[in-house]
């Protein structure tokens, strides 16, 4: 069973407690100082205060990181302001190395006209001559999977991604990059790569498609304006390596999302600050609902 310390508190004040070298994974999403309407928190700080603060809880974290532990921050963006992420990244180099770069898709419009044909098909060509309109129609075909916030815009596109940063202290942790493989398409790649090793799996990539639930209301099941879905972090936890993974933390707690993920995986201790006495106790009772 994991043993959960959830702490209504500052995360500066917080992780200024925790003990040098205590933590062997950080996964969180601060404000992203975008005008969201937090509870508790003005998420609209002029952009060198928001940069100072992200440094400052970034120097804990840094500190509280163990060696070999990792930093998975997830941070978006507006259409409107698309160098906030880069931004924070340049604050967080004199703290972190950045070892790698994920790509959250949200949602994602996919032409499926190649998924009924095995991978290199040589008669592709003369198919799609035989077969005229009826193959034309079925080669536009297109679909849409996840979730993503429309914005009327004549200038913008429909933000359908987000960033997961991966920071180390060193730039070379090792990672578990099977725990999160996916099988090979073409299997003659099997035999044919010496670093297949034999195995149908390969390294999912830093391209990850996890859309929200859907949900009927907000405010019964996700009352929180901007969180990320429990499957993000338990693949961070994954990544890392989930059977290293001893105490895992989470500066800005929300209502828990990363905790639930954490009892999932078997963490051993989960650490949490959050600010808002009524995200907090969302949290908890989600936690226990999982009991």
């Amino acid at each position: 069973m994991t043993r959960f310390d959830l702490r209504r508190r500052d995360c500066i004040k917080g992780m200024s407690r925790l003990a040098d070298d205590s933590v062997d994974l950080v996964v969180t999403s601060p404000p992203y100082n975008l005008g969201i309407r937090y509870g508790k928190f003005s998420d609209t700080q002029d952009r060198e205060s928001y940069l100072n603060w992200c440094g400052e809880w970034a120097q804990q974290v840094r500190r509280a990181l163990r060696s070999d532990g990792s930093f998975f921050l997830n941070i978006g963006s507006a259409p409107s302001n698309p160098m906030l992420p880069y931004e924070i990244v340049m604050v967080l180099r004199g703290s972190f190395v950045l070892q790698n770069t994920i790509h959250w898709i949200k949602s994602i419009a996919i032409d499926d006209r190649c998924s009924r044909r095995p991978v290199g098909d040589a008669t592709r060509r003369q198919q799609t001559h035989r077969s005229g309109a009826s193959h034309t129609k079925a080669a536009t075909e297109i679909r849409s999977y996840g979730h993503f916030k429309p914005i009327s815009s004549k200038r913008f596109l429909n933000d359908c991604h987000e960033y997961i940063f991966h920071f180390t202290k060193t730039g070379r942790v090792e990672l578990d990059r099977l725990a999160l493989g996916v099988p090979y398409q073409d299997k003659s790649n099997i035999s044919r790569w010496r670093h297949t090793r034999g195995e149908d799996l390969r390294c999912r990539g830093n391209t990850w498609f996890v859309p929200y639930e859907t949900i009927q209301s907000r405010e019964k099941e996700r009352p929180h304006p901007a969180t990320f879905p429990v499957q993000l972090a338990e693949w961070c936890i994954k990544l890392h390596g989930a059977s290293r993974v001893h105490t895992m933390l989470d500066p800005f707690l929300g209502i828990g999302n990363s905790a639930v993920a954490a009892r999932r995986w078997g963490v051993r201790k989960f650490i949490g600050f959050e600010i808002d006495e009524t995200y907090l106790a969302e949290a908890k009772r989600r936690l226990e609902r999982l009991v």
